[in-house]
């Protein structure tokens, strides 16, 4: 349990409850007079059992704070929403939430890796837009919600700013609708979200006693260097993206690695989960046509192009700009190809996340100065094929005087290159990190990278941090993955019970089509870098 004094320090100013000085809970109707200086509640409403996106009694506020015209002469704030639980057990989560932000997403803390919301675990819960509307300029078409990065407080609220600004703010409210502060605080994120996670464990180390963080983007704008890297070389192979791969193709590299690596865990089921065994068993040259084959092969020009993706991007002198990522079945998943070859969604010209959102953010947010591209998707398209990877690239790096930060120190842990996270080790923090194996827009090895920097430079680590792999999910629930761990208790039950999670029970959801035959079975998620492996008719994690 955090000492409230350590908290409050941590989260800039907070009453504190001390023994014996109890604090009058606030009624929901009357929180609006309980909010801080320059906060504005412009709804607290009671809401009974089964209202509102949750199974449970609760009181909502809806509150603005921030309020400012930016440096482009356009109006800012930012917006949250608290739900506060009539069955309240004393705990508080941060819900930190993906993409572009933009959007104030209901404060349930539902999502990949938590089991039953925590909103329904009794837990206060806190949401926000992170400082920006993404619908402010809806005559920009496709860029309007990466507009803000033409501000940059907004990119720096984007970044950390507006979780440090808002903590403090719902830790308040909370305590004056309880009449007591939380016993324990924690945060959550997937994507985005996982790198505000992996950001608060730096920045904001005493203000969490756990954090868990879902497949997080935490070099966001190098991975955004991906997206440029991907579609040029997909264009290399066909005239469109989504003429690039058919779904037979990419099944036919899922078989290919299967028929490699499916075994090295003692069961093919379809799913691998020896994920560094396989890098080494697989060979993509086995997937080039020989002479006289013209099926169940590639092209050697395609498989080039997928093992130049799979290398990752580098600059003309042949640099890394971000990172490799593994060869890994999930590569035939609807999520991966919606993210990188094809949507959809009519209004983006069914093209995949990369080319819309993915270019739209390297564009305006991820380089300084900002590229102004045009809101279409031949546009965006046509600036991910024009992208230089010395000049353009360089931008994630770059300041000006109206940029001072530039987009990787906005967007990144600070240290993330060589992490120690001593000063949340020193607090008692507890951080959980999970990635699937398969994410086609974060790369799993960067992530594994970063956790194994890590624990070579703290030999502590396994005290306060953990790792877990998730074979063959993509970027989130999805594939032949068994996706379902509850992550969130088992973080629960070591920040609170100082129990330190090991192998985590996880399923194959019964409803999911691609799971195939193994859905509604059973599997661990291993501590990294354990593998699960199946010997003798027993499952069990082993290096």
């Amino acid at each position: 349990m955090r000492l409230a004094p350590r908290r409050a320090g941590a989260a800039c100013a907070l009453a504190i409850v001390l023994p014996g000085t109890a604090v009058a809970a606030t009624d929901c109707a009357d929180m609006a007079e309980t909010a801080p200086a320059g906060v504005t509640i412009t709804e607290a409403t009671a809401l009974p059992e089964g209202d509102d996106h949750s199974m449970v009694a609760q009181c909502l506020l809806r509150g603005t704070m921030a309020e400012r015209i930016g440096a482009d002469g356009k109006p800012y704030a930012l917006r949250f929403e608290l739900r506060l639980p009539a069955a309240w057990e004393g705990r508080f989560l941060h819900q930190f939430n993906g993409g572009n932000d933009g959007e104030v997403k209901p404060a349930t803390g539902a999502g990949t890796g938590v089991g039953a919301p925590a909103l329904e675990r009794g837990f206060a819960v806190v949401s926000s837009d992170a400082g920006h509307d993404g619908k402010a300029n809806p005559e920009a078409g496709l860029v309007g919600g990466n507009l803000f990065g033409l501000d940059f407080e907004a990119r720096r609220d984007y970044g950390y700013g507006a979780v440090a600004k808002l903590h403090p703010v719902a830790l308040a409210l909370t305590e004056a609708h309880y009449g007591t502060a939380p016993a324990y605080v924690y945060g959550y994120g997937t994507s985005n979200g996982g790198r505000h996670a992996m950001v608060a464990a730096e920045r904001m180390p005493e203000a969490f006693d756990g954090l868990l963080a879902g497949y997080p983007g935490f070099r966001l704008p190098r991975a955004a260097i991906q997206h440029a890297w991907d579609v040029q070389q997909l264009r290399s192979v066909a005239p469109t993206l989504a003429e690039s791969f058919s779904p037979a193709e990419l099944g036919l590299v899922a078989g290919k690695i299967n028929a490699a690596c499916d075994g090295l865990d003692g069961l093919e089921d379809g799913v691998v989960a020896d994920t560094a065994g396989c890098q080494q068993a697989f060979n993509p040259a086995d997937m080039v046509c020989q002479t006289g084959q013209n099926s169940a092969c590639l092209s050697a020009e395609k498989v080039a192009a997928l093992e130049a993706m799979h290398a990752g991007p580098t600059d003309g002198a042949g640099t890394a700009l971000y990172s490799d990522w593994p060869w890994d079945p999930g590569i035939a998943s609807g999520n991966w190809r919606f993210w990188k070859i094809e949507s959809t969604v009519p209004p983006w010209g069914m093209q995949p996340i990369i080319a819309v959102m993915g270019a739209g953010s390297l564009a305006h947010v991820f380089s300084t100065p900002p590229t102004m591209v045009e809101g279409s998707p031949e546009a965006l398209e046509a600036y991910l094929m024009g992208y230089d990877f010395d000049s353009e690239a360089a931008k994630v790096d770059a300041v000006t005087e109206a940029f001072p930060e530039s987009p990787m120190q906005v967007m990144s842990p600070p240290g993330a290159s060589n992490p120690t996270l001593e000063e949340l080790e020193a607090a008692g923090g507890k951080l959980v990190v999970f990635h699937g194996t398969a994410d086609p827009v974060f790369s799993f090895n960067d992530t594994a990278a970063w956790f194994e920097k890590l624990t070579a430079n703290t030999p502590g680590a396994s005290a306060f941090a953990r790792f877990y792999a998730i074979p063959g999910m993509p970027h989130g629930r999805g594939g032949n993955a068994a996706d379902s761990a509850d992550l969130l208790g088992a973080l629960i039950d070591w920040v609170e019970g100082d129990t330190p999670p090991q192998a985590v029970p996880t399923t194959f959801r019964a409803g999911n089509v691609e799971a195939g035959e193994n859905a509604g079975g059973e599997r661990m998620l291993c501590p990294w870098p354990q593998v699960l492996r199946f010997s003798e008719g027993v499952f069990a994690c082993a290096e």
